[in-house]
């Protein structure tokens, strides 16, 4: 699918309809959101490497290309791909590494080795990935200053400004709390990423109220799958046949 397709989703929504990309893990998990008619999809990071067996941040970056890869063999609707940092990848290694999994889009986050990074020198890299890429990839900047302790908005909207100058397409400010989406997406100008927080008991529809024109899942959903199959095999170690 294409990645004009994928920008396209991103854009001219009413507030209360933001596009929602469930974020599968495997390809089993892909085809049942796109079965249940979703438009698009986008990995998870976490997800996926809960289902190579890794602890979030450890998956090798061969294992998460063949993974990204099978996710979009798997369905005929738009997949972004989370790569966390770049795996230390040269932009045009990247770039070509993603365009090999077919997927129109990533995810590229602010933080390296559990640091927030330097937002010049980081607006300056996704700067070369827009570079490199062109049109042929949706490329959505994460916002690390909230996951690492820094509370102003401020530097979450700087950061916003930067990398949409950049060329993002859009930015995610990862545990934001959602009060400060409207002061987001004024200073980014570009599509928003929100995640619904736990125990926050916001909806999709009320983020995009606030100013998101995308909602992804993070591991969450991964996480309620993993969940589900606990119990299933609690039952059979009981001796309850599951029907």
């Amino acid at each position: 699918m294409s990645v004009e397709i994928f920008r396209s989703l991103h854009h001219d929504r009413a507030p209360g309809d933001p596009l929602v990309l469930p974020g599968p893990w495997d390809a089993a998990a892909a085809r049942a959101f796109a079965d249940a008619g979703f438009e698009a999809l986008a990995t998870p990071s976490a997800g996926v490497a809960a289902s190579l067996g890794y602890e979030d941040g450890d998956t090798p970056a061969g294992e998460m290309f063949a993974a990204v890869a099978r996710i979009v063999r798997s369905v005929d609707v738009p997949v972004s791909a989370d790569v966390e940092a770049g795996y230390g990848l040269s932009a045009k290694e990247l770039v070509a590494r993603l365009l090999e999994t077919g997927a129109v889009g990533c995810n590229l986050e602010d933080s390296r080795a559990g640091a927030l990074q330097d937002p010049g020198r980081h607006a300056d890299w996704l700067a070369e990935v827009r570079a490199e890429a062109g049109g042929s990839l949706f490329v959505n900047a994460r916002i690390d200053s909230f996951l690492r302790g820094v509370a102003d908005p401020a530097e979450g909207a700087a950061r916003a400004r930067l990398y949409a100058a950049a060329g993002a397409d859009c930015v995610y400010p990862i545990m934001m709390p959602p009060e400060h989406l409207p002061l987001l997406s004024e200073a980014a100008r570009i599509p928003v990423n929100a995640a619904p927080r736990p125990g926050d008991g916001r909806s999709p529809a009320e983020l995009g109220r606030l100013g998101a024109a995308r909602i992804t899942f993070g591991p969450y959903l991964q996480r309620r799958a993993a969940g589900a199959v606990r119990e299933i095999a609690e039952r059979l170690r009981a001796g309850d046949l599951v029907g």
